[in-house]
């Protein structure tokens, strides 16, 4: 059975920014969420490393379980699937190593190495050719969707 728009966006408010729902939910948990890399979508496997990038110096991105300006933006419309967003683009370290590879999924869990939980994933947009000395971003425009 699916949520009504407004409990998804509840849902996402809880993960993403630590609002409690009411009567449902507190805010209690990490005040760290932790973003990665993909080149498949990892949300079948066993951990946030399923399908995770693997070049010289990448690592995850943490971000802040809030709306401030390391945090997530959650979207405000009725009319379809709540999704959210993070409020300024996250910048990965540069990587120095060479690839072929393309990022073309993200997650977002609660580990910043390893196996870690994946709380949602999504595909990139745009997608994010990795190479020597490539700085990878995700925009503000890339959104996961509660489903």
């Amino acid at each position: 059975m699916a949520k009504g728009s407004t409990f998804e966006q509840d849902v996402l408010k809880l993960v993403f920014n630590g609002l409690p729902i009411s009567s449902v939910a507190s805010s209690a948990g990490p005040t760290t969420l932790w973003a990665a890399l993909h080149n498949a979508d990892p949300s079948s496997g066993t951990g946030q490393n399923q399908n995770e990038i693997a070049l010289t110096a990448y690592a995850r991105v943490a971000t802040t379980r809030s709306t401030n300006a390391n945090g997530w933006y959650v979207s405000t419309s009725v009319s379809g699937p709540a999704s959210v967003s993070p409020v300024t683009a996250m910048t990965f370290p540069q990587l120095t190593s060479s690839s072929t590879d393309t990022a073309s999924f993200w997650s977002v869990g609660l580990s910043s190495s390893g196996a870690g939980k994946v709380l949602y994933s999504g595909a990139l947009s745009p997608t994010i050719a990795l190479g020597q000395n490539v700085t990878p971003i995700v925009t503000t425009g890339s959104s996961i969707t509660e489903s």
